[in-house]
């Protein structure tokens, strides 16, 4: 800070001496005795700035006695315009003579040393500007503001240092020569007071990270203060859920090393005593709906570990129940007692008629692309609703869950009338496109590579385009995808896929298959949980490249044929997320009718269903499964709409290992029936969290059998129905350039005809 302060200081002599040099502090006197009666006022020095001007300024005119008192305070006047670097007050006579020293004038703002920030960032957050007034006061505001934008970044050893050059006419350039150094890391994060829960647990809770070599892709192991604040809250949240409802953080110290390389963290907090439900009780002012009703939307049992995250699910759940009883004004308030003898906390439920509110309007700003229906159709509330907060909660989260936002604040201020109330909608956007290229390796298809050009939010319509290209050893495949989300401003999500690929499949059936076509989509909301999607598809297939020591019986379907189906799936899910579900479950139906057209028929239908329970903490079990039949009308199904069983949906066993196969050649058929299912506890291999490496255990079971395909002679058909078990394990790794995933299984059940496959590898790149 003495360097920092010398620096500033430095700025100023510069106006008395050469073109780059230090500047000293403004004397400002005023040397006027007292007594007598100022006859005028004589400016000296002014150039740029008006005598008359500099007169308005000064709290004493003609006519006005030498009090020293009211001089003084025209010197302190003077000073506070900005307008001077030194004033000077003197009597001659009874003439009061002001002589000023003008500050220069900025011609312009220069830095130097900026690496990571560019000119143009600076530039917007330093206040001083071109031909405006340099002052002193404003070259220390604007080094505060750069040294703070780069602690932001995680660089706390910067340096600021402002110099002047003096030029012609008072003016004069602006130079902020600036030493970046390096990113200032976190190496260490300690927790003083943790008794239940281990350091490396709680490492795992909060959101800034130690400083690894893994991390080179992300800024949590970069000190910010303002993320210290937050994990202080999600320490609080996760605390309060685990039963620990006295927990506080008492402080969060953070120490930078001595060569200010890096910062030292250090939380002490308060765990406090460990609480369990007591009485769960509801008082309601509504006798119309039941209680059993309303303490069955309660999750939360009396006896288990109290958890204030079921307490707000609890309310969220009661004010849903009510909302079907036709109840839109509802206040519900937990009164929460504590037990400190018995552990136990006694949770009762007031459930009361709350004010009758109505949304007047919506108001939406920061969308500068995205157009406001795309927001607006994601709100439970529109103009004219009794107002309620958890739709307006609901509301919020759909619109977050868009991803067209970096940031989304939904507020209700007061309206036009007691009764009406406004929701201000804030955003603030971020990129919706994406570019990826890959690279990596896959037991299915070999060395691969592909390019994905997606557009989330094409032209602020919320419309999602995306083209992508794989290209594998095995396989090559393009496709272009469209999907509009509201159709016709109806909850219609409609689309189409055109796509192509072509397949090897020479290593288990000796012959490649090229396929392109298209299919038009659309899908709609039945209730929250249910979703249909509805579907026609035209492909055409070809069967080709077919080996000379092929089996007969895929010899028999060389050649390109048209398809033409009609389908439907039927989604209940309620799972707590999609892409990675720890808790729920979901079951799905899906059929297909070909024979719309052209000479392909068959009907089709596909069951999947999955149950996830978290056994304890981060251990995830599942039981996932599906099965199938295809059945053709008036004709034999086709070897291309068959299934093949094998490799990722059960491993074990390579693609197509199981099933009907040509005993002769050992080629695989495929089959008209299947099913698969996986037991899977999948765990944490007590690594850091964030290094994304989880470990998991399964036993995948299935079979496929039954083909409609009449025997040739001296070539049987290996068939079976019996049920085929593969246990195992593996790995998972969420590593910074893609997923990587090893699985070893070993079949323990299988038949004479099946092949296996002890290691299935999958390696894909995004960068």
């Amino acid at each position: 800070m003495l360097r920092l302060r010398w620096a500033i200081v430095a700025v100023c002599a510069a106006l008395a001496g050469a073109s780059a040099m230090t500047i000293s502090l403004p004397a400002g006197r005023a040397q006027v005795a007292p007594g007598g009666t100022i006859s005028e006022i004589r400016i000296e020095g002014a150039e740029r700035v008006e005598p008359e001007t500099i007169k308005s300024y000064m709290t004493v005119q003609p006519g006005d006695p030498y009090d020293p008192e009211r001089i003084d305070r025209t010197l302190k006047a003077l000073f506070d315009t900005g307008l001077f670097a030194d004033v000077r007050l003197s009597r001659e006579g009874n003439a009061l003579i002001v002589k000023v020293v003008e500050n220069p004038v900025i011609n312009r703002v220069v830095f130097e040393g900026n690496h990571k920030l560019s000119d143009s960032t600076l530039s917007q957050e330093v206040r001083a500007k071109p031909r405006q007034v340099f002052t002193r006061t404003k070259a220390q505001a604007d080094v505060r503001r750069i040294l703070e934008l780069y602690r932001r970044s995680g660089r706390f050893a910067a340096t600021v240092d402002p110099k002047i050059i003096r030029l012609p006419q008072n003016r004069v350039d602006l130079v902020f020569e600036i030493n970046e150094g390096s990113v200032t890391e976190v190496r260490s994060i300690n927790f003083v007071g943790n008794y239940h829960f281990s350091a490396s647990k709680l490492r795992g809770i909060i959101q800034t990270k130690e400083s690894r070599w893994w991390r080179f892709l992300s800024t949590d192991d970069n000190y910010d203060p303002d993320r210290v604040t937050y994990d202080r809250e999600l320490l609080r949240k996760f605390y309060l859920s685990q039963g620990y409802a006295d927990f506080r953080v008492v402080s969060a110290v953070a120490e930078l090393t001595p060569a200010q390389d890096g910062f030292l963290i250090t939380f002490t907090i308060d765990e406090g005593t460990r609480y369990r439900f007591g009485k769960i009780a509801i008082e309601s002012e509504f006798k119309d709906v039941s209680h059993a009703e309303l303490r069955a939307a309660v999750p939360a049992i009396e006896g288990d570990w109290y958890n204030a995250d079921l307490v707000e699910k609890a309310i969220s759940n009661i004010t849903d129940t009510l909302g079907n009883h036709g109840y839109a004004f509802v206040t519900i308030t937990p009164h929460i007692t504590r037990d400190a003898a018995h552990h136990k906390i006694d949770v009762s439920f007031s459930i009361k008629e709350g004010p009758h509110v109505f949304v007047e309007r919506i108001d939406i700003s920061g969308n500068v692309r995205t157009l406001d229906r795309v927001i607006r159709r994601e709100f439970r509330l529109v103009e004219g609703d009794a107002f309620n907060s958890t739709r307006l909660q609901r509301s919020e989260q759909r619109v977050k869950n868009l991803g067209f936002f970096k940031k989304v604040d939904v507020t209700n201020k007061p309206g036009s009338a007691p009764d009406k109330t406004v929701l201000d909608v804030r955003v603030e956007e971020q990129s919706t496109g994406e570019f990826s290229v890959g690279v990596g390796y896959s037991t299915a298809e070999g060395p691969l590579a592909n390019i994905g050009v997606r557009e989330r939010n094409l032209l602020g319509t919320g419309n999602d385009l995306r083209i992508n290209t794989l290209v594998a050893f095995l396989t090559q495949q393009a496709d272009l995808s469209f999907t509009e989300p509201y159709f016709l401003d109806r909850n219609l999500a409609a689309g189409f896929d055109l796509f192509a690929m072509n397949n090897d499949f020479q290593s288990f059936a000796q012959y490649n298959q090229f396929s392109y076509g298209g299919v038009l989509r659309v899908g709609y909301q039945i209730t929250e949980d249910l979703r249909q999607t509805l579907r026609y598809t035209l492909r055409s297939d070809d069967i080709n490249h077919i080996l000379s020591t092929a089996s007969p019986y895929i010899l028999g379907d060389q050649g390109q044929r048209w398809t033409s189906a009609v389908g439907q799936t039927l989604l209940f899910d309620r799972r707590d997320n999609r892409l990675q579900p720890t808790s729920g479950y979901f079951a799905s139906l899906s059929n297909d009718l070909a024979g719309v057209g052209f000479n392909t028929r068959y009907i089709r239908s596909v069951v999947k269903a999955g149950y996830y329970y978290p056994v304890y903490a981060d251990w995830i079990l599942s039981l996932t499964g599906e099965g199938g039949n295809i059945t053709g009308l008036g004709q034999r199904v086709r070897l291309e709409d068959r299934f093949f069983v094998g490799g990722d949906n059960l491993r074990g066993f390579q693609i197509g290992g199981v099933g009907p196969h040509d005993r002769t050649t050992d080629d695989s058929l495929g089959a008209n029936n299947y099913y698969t299912g996986t037991l899977n506890l999948d765990y944490p291999l007590g690594l850091p969290e964030e290094l994304g490496v989880r470990g998991h255990t399964f036993v995948d079971f299935g079979s496929a059998w039954r083909v409609d395909l009449k025997q040739i002679p001296g070539h049987p058909i290996g068939d079976s129905a019996a049920i085929r078990i593969s246990p195992g394990f593996g790995i998972a790794w969420k590593s910074p350039l893609g997923p990587i995933n090893i699985d070893l299984a070993y079949a323990v059940k299988k038949e004479p005809f099946d092949h296996r496959q002890t290691i299935w590898v999958s390696f894909g790149t995004r960068f």
